[in-house]
């Protein structure tokens, strides 16, 4: 059995596999910056001023965190492959998750002050 820090040539089916739940990471990272554009530069103006920018900005931001979170955790599970240790942990399904849970909170305030308006 490998030793912590010896490295050791995986089953290419492991790494492929982790590639592309990596590319997954990325299309959605890709989905999300497409629709914070979106609602910046398509959606009329809702009525609370601002509001486009700051829903397509927590967008972009959310695909950045989507995008980055996705790189850490494909050198995390590759190295865990490659040493023969657990994978690790991954906390990037809960951050999107929440993220965009506080969108869609903030989508259903917007959709209540439009129909008391």
């Amino acid at each position: 059995m490998p030793g912590d820090d010896e490295e050791h040539e995986p089953d290419y089916r492991f790494t492929l596999a982790n590639e592309r739940t990596f590319l997954a990471w990325l299309r959605t990272s890709l989905s999300l910056l497409a629709a914070g554009v979106a609602v910046v530069q398509l959606l009329p103006e809702f009525a609370v001023p601002g509001t486009r920018a700051v829903v397509g900005g927590l967008l972009a931001a959310l695909a950045v965190v989507t995008a980055a979170g996705g790189v850490l955790r494909w050198r995390g599970v590759e190295a865990a492959i490659r040493r023969g240790r657990p994978l690790p942990r991954q906390r990037l399904p809960w951050v999107l998750a929440a993220g965009l849970v506080v969108l869609a909170l903030f989508g259903l305030v917007l959709v209540a002050v439009r129909a008391g308006a």
